[in-house]
């Protein structure tokens, strides 16, 4: 039996430490047969995290970091190649990151009386705890550093009082952490403007004793973590709010009272100071900002504030580097770029990429104007908002290959950080088999977070490195049969939301076929409540039912070729899943996996019925043929067998939550609305498409 390695360094950074222990771990595992040195290094001559590998020797395998978070990944890259059995093939290039910066959205739950955007849903109240823990930032941060993401951005309404104490305004800092034992609902606006309630502080309960300077010294060592893993954090805002101060000071949400643009000022000044590791600010001129008017200009109350306080900070910080983000959500490309003109540091922009879904088309043009008119040299960040799935395991490596070799290119491009604002990336609350402490979101969509992260750094990875990857996680199954049926149950939601494009959180929630007005019917399909999305080629039922009636040729996607792609796919991966059973066992990890991916397989079954049944109906409303009419039931029909199956295996891992941003997710209540599509048909009085309810 081969002698185990020896792991030396030459470079005491933390992120270099982290890199060894990996392999270390990974060596407990399994032999590096041939090597007898492992040797981490950084010099400093390639690019910011860069890395290459060389063998001096037959035995010695050295890898070399451009600096030490290149030789961080270098080093995660052999801890990974001895778990694979693929040391011995490591190729002997360096690699370079594809995309700079690739990071997380993390709407965060401070507080009850500092919330964050849908704070009020049950996932975000459970994982308030959770954000007081360093503990669970340790684990956080390690799974980003794992998974190649480098950025972690945390997003609040209105955070300050939270986070530092300002001397101008001492009795703003808040003491202790506060949760409301009274139950939320959907009267909370998905605009934040009321996501906090005085109300709600009767029976409050205190969560953690905490005061202020402990509060910063808390967030501070969660910086310093994510230092240690390479990880540059940044702090996102949306405007004006006001919670945590309590009416304190003469403080209000008029625009242009002098006392609230100070308190700003002096909050983002204590910000920056207070914490030395943070790398930059994010804002928005919304969700509660008035418009441009002659008594008030958003860009100008937003320079005067952050921009100022920023200015204030680095005037007693000569020579750190501050990065201000500025979102293009509410706001003018053009008078953004006039207030901020002399902005004392590194400035971008950030552009919502995929508006709510980045589970839709891989090459979203939304942005294609904006990257037109954007001054040169400027970038943009891009948000990967992905309010599709909370629930099921997702994983297609050629949909996110694509995803990320459309994005614009690196003269445009800063960096990408995904994330929901309708569910809490924290802790799985929501699980009917938990774990203690619960599971991170991170590890159970441990895949999800794999490609994004990986294929960000080099695209170029092949999906057979997937597949060992999955070999590794579950090696009692046949790896190469996992993920197929994995990825073919994973269309599902992509096919579905690029059909039916309503593209805010608001609008379409696929899980569960509903919006923040209720649930999406038959007859919205057949009435293409919403079309599909632009730039993929799909045409909606209403534009092709009179070519079709008419037996043109139609030079298109259309609803039934959609509807042919999510059936080949969901009868795939339930054919494959039957076959991978036998292999289960009692793993619970493995057992819940392919019960995501069989409901996400009768999920797709489901709306390709429902997509042909709403067909039938758009058809008989114009051509009342009963043999139209009788076909519209049996696809309905079918459809709801299998919205049952699928209900059935949800409510068996999930469950049932309040989503702040579209309701209350009940199978058992959606079940009831599946089934009343049947009556739909039934009863559908020809010449009544375009009846129904009309888009906002």
């Amino acid at each position: 039996m081969s002698s185990t390695p020896v792991v030396t360094r030459r470079s005491e950074a933390a992120p270099v430490a982290f890199a060894a222990a990996e392999i270390a771990a990974a060596l407990q595992a399994r032999e590096a047969a041939g090597l007898k040195e492992i040797l981490l290094e950084e010099d400093g001559r390639g690019p910011a995290q860069s890395y290459r590998f060389s063998r001096p020797t037959p035995d010695t395998l050295v890898v070399t970091g451009g600096d030490a978070v290149g030789a961080m990944y270098g080093g995660l890259d052999v801890a990974e190649a001895i778990r694979f059995g693929t040391l011995a093939r490591l190729p002997l290039v360096e690699r370079r990151p594809h995309i700079a910066a690739r990071g997380i959205k993390f709407n965060v739950p401070l507080d009850l009386r500092t919330p964050s955007y849908s704070c009020s849903g049950d996932s975000f109240q459970a994982n308030i705890p959770e954000v007081w823990d360093l503990d669970f930032w340790r684990a956080y941060l390690d799974e980003m550093a794992r998974n190649r993401l480098n950025v972690l951005s945390l997003w609040s309404l209105h955070p300050f009082p939270s986070l530092v104490k300002v001397p101008e305004f001492p009795d703003v800092a808040l003491d202790d952490v506060l949760r409301a034992t009274k139950k939320f609902d959907m009267t909370f606006r998905a605009t934040g403007i009321n996501m906090f309630r005085e109300e709600y502080l009767e029976g409050a309960e205190v969560i953690r004793r905490m005061t202020i300077e402990e509060k910063i010294a808390h967030w501070r060592a969660v910086l310093a973590c994510a230092r240690d893993r390479g990880i540059e954090v940044y702090l996102f805002t949306w405007n004006i709010y006001l919670y945590g101060t309590m009416g304190k000071y003469g403080l209000t949400l008029e625009e242009n009272n002098p006392e609230t643009i100070r308190y700003f000022r002096a909050s983002v000044r204590e910000t920056v100071l207070t914490y030395p590791l943070l790398a930059g600010i994010g804002l928005a001129a919304g969700e509660q900002m008035p418009r441009k008017s002659e008594t008030f200009n958003p860009e100008r109350w937003l320079r005067d504030t952050y921009g100022a306080g920023i200015r204030d900070a680095l005037a007693q910080q000569p020579g750190r580097r501050f990065r201000l983000i500025h979102r293009y959500h509410g706001s003018s490309q053009e008078e953004i770029v006039g207030e901020f003109a002399d902005y004392p540091g590194d400035f971008d922009f950030s552009f919502k990429y995929s508006t709510a879904h980045l589970l839709s088309i891989p090459n979203p043009i939304f942005i294609n104007r904006t990257l037109e008119t954007m001054p040169p040299g400027m970038k943009t960040w891009l948000t990967l908002r992905n309010d599709s799935n909370y629930l099921f395991r997702w994983a297609d490596p050629d949909f996110v290959r694509d995803y990320i070799n459309n994005m614009p290119g690196a003269d445009r491009l800063a960096g990408f950080y995904m994330g929901a604002d309708g569910y809490c990336w924290g802790r799985v609350a929501d699980s009917t088999e938990p774990e203690t402490p619960p599971r991170l979101y991170l590890q159970k969509q441990w895949f999800t977070f794999m490609l994004f992260g990986r294929l960000g750094f080099d695209p170029t990875l092949p999906n057979s490195h997937f597949e060992r990857a999955v070999a590794d996680r579950f090696p009692e199954m046949p790896a190469g049969k996992l993920l197929d049926a994995w990825t073919a149950a994973s269309r599902t939601l992509p096919l579905i939301t690029r059909f039916y494009w309503g593209g805010l959180d608001l609008h379409w929630y696929p899980e569960g076929c509903f919006r923040n007005k209720g649930f999406h019917s038959v007859r919205h399909f057949a009435e293409s409540f919403w079309e599909p999305i632009r730039g993929s080629g799909i045409i909606g039922i209403t534009e092709w039912r009179d070519p079709a009636l008419r037996g043109e040729p139609i030079p298109a996607i259309t609803p039934l070729d959609i509807a042919s792609d999510l059936e080949a796919n969901a009868a795939r991966a339930l054919r494959l899943v039957g076959e991978l059973k036998p292999f289960q066992g009692d793993r619970k990890e493995l057992r819940l996996t392919l019960g995501d991916i069989e409901a996400l397989a009768h999920l797709g079954r489901h709306y390709a019925e429902k997509i042909r049944g709403a067909a039938e109906i758009a058809l008989f409303d114009a051509d009342p043929k009963p043999e139209r009419r009788a076909a519209a039931i049996a696809h309905l029909e079918i459809a709801l067998e299998h919205w049952r199956r699928y209900a059935a295996i949800a409510k068996r891992q999930y469950k049932p939550q309040l989503l702040n941003r579209v309701g209350y997710l009940d199978f058992d209540a959606l079940t009831e609305k599946v089934a009343a599509d049947i009556t739909m048909a039934r009863e559908w009085e020809p010449g009544s498409l375009g009846t129904g309810e009309k888009r906002p």
